[in-house]
């Protein structure tokens, strides 16, 4: 954050804020001010003074709860601040406030290090890494699994095509194998409601929460062969754009309304052959973990082609991997929720219905 002090009585008062802020934070904390010249010139100390102060507190030195505002060359002078003596200039310091020399720019860097704790700091600094470790380990697995998979994706398509040209169950059973070789390392699964789903033959709408990157992986574990909306781009993506093709997934060009138009014209031809398809209603990952409003695309196509819609609730996989953070992959399991199915006339109470009952789940589990 920037800071513009208009006088030396600011910088006092700023100090004494940042120490009052929190009765912890302080003893944690390190605040960089990268100072302006405090005089153009040489004056009658003999040599310029600081461009840089540093304000350090540690744990080492908390109990005495001095924060020191150090001059980077030797030789130049030092003030101490503590609750007890409030701020003390030395000589120097005092002749610059009589002169109102202080700088007029401050820029203060804030580091929040622990929370309270001798060892926090080296405690979520291990944490992070970890995360970091698993992530980046994460993706070496999806991709190793999806190498050994394609061969027998590639070998099994022609015969896809010829006799299960939409449904494509041999295809799922090679994504489900990828999934479940991904994330049984990093985490597990609970399911319930399992009995909840209709056999395999009757097509649905599956409607489900979005909370993070994992979901797909998660849902692919069910087994059902039920195509899913995906961004264009993500088919251009070797070996996994591969497979997402032959899998015969929809693609989707966001804020393209052609584009929207022929993926529910997709979605009506496959679930007029026998094929169930899968949506997330809020059209885009939740940014804060809260259930975002529904689209009623997906409840128009179940109205339209008469199947019942199955709400799902995804919990978990949100903490696990937080949307915009796809690099960190943290401890943790995951629930799959499988609702009763719910059918009607009406797309926008059947909309109202889904939405309330993930809602009423997610904060039911907490």
């Amino acid at each position: 954050m920037a800071l513009k002090l208009a006088n030396p009585s600011s910088f006092a008062t700023f100090l004494v804020a940042s120490y009052k802020m929190s009765p912890k934070a302080h003893e944690f904390c390190s605040v960089d001010f990268l100072a302006g010249n405090f005089c153009d010139r040489k004056g009658s100390f003999g040599y310029s003074l600081c461009k840089r102060a540093t304000l350090i507190n540690s744990y080492n030195s908390a109990q005495h709860n001095p924060l020191h505002i150090l001059r980077a060359h030797d030789g130049q002078s030092r003030s101490y601040f503590s609750h007890n003596e409030g701020l003390n200039r030395s000589y120097d310091c005092r002749k610059l406030h009589n002169q109102n020399k202080f700088p007029r720019y401050i820029v203060a860097r804030s580091k929040l290090a622990g929370n309270g704790a001798p060892d926090a700091t080296g405690s979520l600094s291990e944490i992070r890494v970890s995360s970091k470790v698993r992530g980046a380990c994460f993706y070496v697995v999806t991709v190793v699994a999806a190498i050994l998979l394609i061969g027998f994706m590639l070998v099994a398509h022609p015969f896809v095509l010829l006799f299960d040209r939409y449904r494509r169950k041999a295809q799922y059973f090679f994504a489900k194998l990828w999934a479940i070789a991904t994330i049984a390392p990093f985490f597990k699964i609970e399911f319930e409601g399992l009995q909840n789903l209709p056999s395999e033959d009757v097509p649905a709408v599956y409607v489900s929460n979005h909370q993070s990157f994992l979901d797909t992986y998660t849902l692919l574990t069910l087994g059902r062969s039920f195509k899913f909306v995906s961004t264009t781009w993500v088919f251009f993506i070797p070996i996994i754009g591969w497979a997402m093709s032959m899998m015969g997934l929809i693609p989707l060009k966001r804020t393209d309304r052609r584009s929207e138009l022929e993926c529910l014209k997709s979605c009506l031809v496959l679930i007029s052959n026998g094929t169930s398809v899968l949506f997330f209603p809020e059209g885009t990952l939740s940014k804060d973990g809260n259930l975002g409003n529904f689209k009623k695309g997906a409840f128009s196509v179940a109205v339209k082609t008469g199947v019942p819609v199955i709400p799902m609730t995804l919990i978990g996989t949100g903490k696990i991997m937080p949307a915009g953070m796809e690099g960190v992959v943290n401890r943790g399991s995951v629930k799959v929720v499988i609702h009763k199915p719910i059918e009607g006339s009406d797309p926008e109470i059947l909309c109202q219905v889904a939405r309330n009952t993930i809602l009423d789940t997610l904060k039911r589990q907490g």
